[in-house]
């Protein structure tokens, strides 16, 4: 199997400004100097993280897919992040997985930040995605799902290799996403991404970024800081392979099914 190359973009998303975030997330994503497989955003990319649903709720193929079709045909590699959606009447947290041919699948967050009135404003999802890209699985979560981890939790029948976080995670609650993306690769044995976005919304909530990747025994690959940045790295197999087989813990996993 093929290494995978990921990027990802920690930005200070300009508050309900979808048109200002897309041209900032496409500089970022012009800079991407090497091929790259994956390019992944933060968490409701287009607005930040608003409960204002009815204002700023786009449906699905709105302008927004449109951006993310173009650039992953241009980049040549998927193109991953969370926006606000309309649809049939409902309104989601909805993370679009958008290939370099057009097509597209998405995952609704299912546990919705009930301190901020999330559950209140959006319809939880119901079915986890696990997407398969050159040769990975890879399964895209959002924000508060970190916090829960028998939703997050691997299949020993059909595992994933990569796990990501597509976040607005604030920085009050700084140490608990350090310490849970951590346990979320150790106890999954898989490559794990967190991407969150830095700066300070309308509501005086700061945000400090501290985007990851992880290898599979929890070391950090790269962290980053509270700067706007974007990074590339590279993903290997054998190195996922190697450990798995040298520890294979995946095996011995209770069998369990997710009342919905």
């Amino acid at each position: 199997m093929a290494d995978l190359t990921v990027s990802f973009i920690q930005a200070a998303l300009q508050w309900h400004q979808p048109d200002a975030n897309r041209a900032l997330l496409a500089r970022y994503v012009a800079e991407i100097s090497i091929p790259t497989d994956l390019i992944v955003l933060p968490e409701m990319f287009t607005t930040g993280f608003s409960m204002q649903a009815p204002a700023l709720a786009e449906p699905t193929d709105g302008p927004t897919l449109a951006w993310m079709r173009e650039l992953a045909a241009a980049r040549d590699a998927v193109v991953t992040g969370s926006l606000i959606v309309r649809e049939d009447e409902h309104y989601y947290n909805r993370l679009l997985w958008v290939r370099p041919d057009g097509s597209y699948s998405h995952y609704d967050k299912r546990h919705l930040f009930r301190m901020a009135g999330e559950h209140e404003v959006y319809t939880p999802g119901r079915q986890r995605l696990v997407e398969e890209w050159r040769g990975w699985r890879i399964c895209p979560l959002i924000c508060y799902d970190l916090r829960f981890p028998v939703w997050s939790r691997n299949d020993a029948q059909r595992p994933y290799d990569l796990l990501l976080y597509v976040a607005n995670w604030p920085a009050v609650r700084r140490t608990t996403w350090i310490t849970l993306l951590r346990a979320r690769a150790i106890e999954n044995l898989a490559f794990a991404m967190g991407v969150n976005c830095v700066g300070l919304d309308r509501h005086s909530q700061t945000y400090d970024g501290d985007s990851a990747l992880l290898d599979m025994k929890g070391e950090y690959l790269v962290e980053v800081g509270n700067q706007e940045t974007g990074i590339t790295r590279t993903l290997r197999r054998a190195d996922l392979e190697a450990y798995r087989q040298r520890f294979p813990a995946l095996q011995d996993a209770d069998a369990f099914t997710i009342d919905l």
